[in-house]
């Protein structure tokens, strides 16, 4: 073999090993990055919802027979900290809710779009998630499906009603509703590879309200 041809496969060789190294390297920081996100979440997680059920239980009681008050609305929440936990009994979705829907929020939570009403309010309540994480279960959402929103001060019940994927400059499915709604974006398609093109869009129109249980 001549020394001329060696050169350049050893060379090729060389190269075909550094690259492997690399995409190890890549995937090892990917699944280290998904690692440090999740702990992350589920530690947010737990650390808000003890101080959301500490804040539930200092609430004052009313006394037996006392009118029931009208809903109040949620207090603005500053950005990052929770103040409700949304649920949809049927998918199993169950997960924290909080001030503003920037990208530490949404790694860590549903964030509250802000310009938009506050559960108790009349208009229409924002939220926004990602699928592939907390939002990942609205790909089997139905209508009619029930939706609870549970603040200190009470729970809201929601009903889907529809459905639709739009366009991401579709801001006008976030506008002001006349009777107390529910918006819920997250992109799509769900399965898509990197940033998605579209948003998907679950609207719920609120049901009822109940209010916070009497502390022991």
């Amino acid at each position: 073999m001549d020394s001329h041809h060696a050169v350049p496969r050893r060379a090729r060789k060389g190269s075909l090993r550094l690259l492997e190294r690399l995409l190890w390297v890549v995937a090892a920081l990917g699944i280290g990055w998904f690692l440090f996100a999740q702990l992350e979440g589920d530690l947010y997680q737990a650390r808000e919802e003890a101080r959301l059920e500490k804040r539930a239980a200092a609430r004052p009681t009313e006394l037996p027979g006392e009118e029931e008050p009208p809903p109040a609305a949620a207090p603005p929440a500053p950005p990052g900290s929770a103040f409700g936990k949304l649920a949809i009994p049927r998918l199993g979705l169950s997960v924290l809710v909080a001030g503003g829907a920037d990208k530490r929020t949404l790694r860590r939570a549903v964030g509250h779009i802000p310009g938009t009403a506050l559960p108790g309010e009349a208009g229409n309540v924002g939220l926004a998630g990602h699928r592939d994480r907390y939002f990942r279960p609205l790909k089997d959402v139905r209508r009619d499906d029930e939706i609870t929103l549970t603040t200190p001060e009470g729970t809201f019940r929601y009903r889907v009603e529809w459905t639709e994927v739009v366009e991401r400059s579709a801001v006008h499915v976030l506008d002001d509703t006349a009777a107390p709604a529910l918006t819920l974006v997250t992109c799509y398609p769900f399965y898509y590879v990197g940033p998605a093109p579209k948003r998907f869009i679950v609207r719920a129109r609120q049901v009822g309200h109940e209010p916070p249980a009497a502390a022991p």
